[in-house]
């Protein structure tokens, strides 16, 4: 409580927008401080998604080497997965800016990658187990790889 708080001549003073968001956002916890669990999960995924193109670009490459009769066809595959990953990342990467959260390189140590992050001013490390970004890499390629083969699901029905 300032020394103003109290005191009524104050209230009938004007005040400049600029400096009542200014007063607002020091005194609004939530712009300021850690990320939110939708945050964290949002980072987790701007870091995974450079692993995904890494790996399906290595698919790629080695479909393009082998000679097979639908060569061709995997490699159109290879490439709208790839399309889809490289559309998420940049409206993920955007989402991010928005929020003022920047994610920087990584550090390996002890199987866990460990990226730093900072979020509105606060400066955090977010780390993820190898094989947990393994496990969760596995499961959205699947999700890739179904929603071009199915592009529009049906829900199932109620009965």
């Amino acid at each position: 409580m300032s020394k103003l708080d109290g005191n009524e001549r104050w209230k009938s003073k004007m005040l400049l927008t600029e400096h009542q968001e200014q007063y607002e956002e020091r005194n609004n916890k939530t712009l300021i401080g850690r990320a939110t669990s939708d945050e964290l999960t949002m980072i987790r995924d701007v870091i995974m998604f450079p692993h995904m193109l890494t790996m399906s670009e290595k698919s790629l490459q080695e479909a393009k080497r082998t000679p097979n009769l639908y060569k061709k066809y995997f490699e159109q595959f290879i490439e709208l997965v790839m399309d889809r990953i490289t559309k998420d990342l940049f409206a993920l990467r955007r989402e991010l800016k928005s929020r003022n959260i920047k994610v920087y390189d990584d550090e390996t140590a002890d199987g866990i990658i460990y990226h730093r992050y900072v979020c509105r001013g606060y400066e955090d490390k977010f780390g993820i187990v190898r094989e947990t970004l393994r496990s969760e890499i596995s499961f959205r390629m699947a999700r890739y790889a179904s929603s071009i083969f199915n592009p529009n699901p049906t829900p199932p029905k109620k009965e």
